[in-house]
């Protein structure tokens, strides 16, 4: 149960350290839209084609991209599942905001009742 939860984090870590970078980000969208070779995504940015692949290994160890092979090309689609799973983990997050919010709305109106009371 422990080594579960362990790669759990590791796999949220990876997750949100990829989401860290805009060129990543933009790159997951990109592959939204529909499935481009790594040499077309590199043509997009203003850096090598090494650091564009290495920008896609990142995304693709993270779960959020996916590569196949076409000849030569390598081509890139982004992974929804693990889009769902980081917007999972987030609305846990907005959760315990939501908690805290009515807790001190809560707060706020006792303290309105006991102000108003003579």
């Amino acid at each position: 149960m422990v080594v579960d939860s362990l790669s759990d984090e590791r796999r949220t870590d990876r997750l949100f350290h990829a989401l860290a970078d805009a060129t990543r980000r933009d790159i997951v969208l990109r592959t939204f839209e529909g499935e481009h070779s790594v040499s077309a995504l590199a043509r997009r940015y203003p850096m090598s084609f090494a650091a564009v692949q290495k920008h896609v290994a990142v995304l693709e160890e993270a779960g959020l991209v996916t590569k196949r092979r076409r000849g030569r090309e390598q081509l890139v689609r982004s992974n929804v599942d693990t889009i769902r799973q980081a917007t999972r983990f987030l609305e846990q997050f907005e959760a315990v905001w939501r908690r805290r919010i009515d807790q001190i709305d809560e707060i706020l109106a006792d303290e309105h009742r006991e102000g108003a009371t003579p």
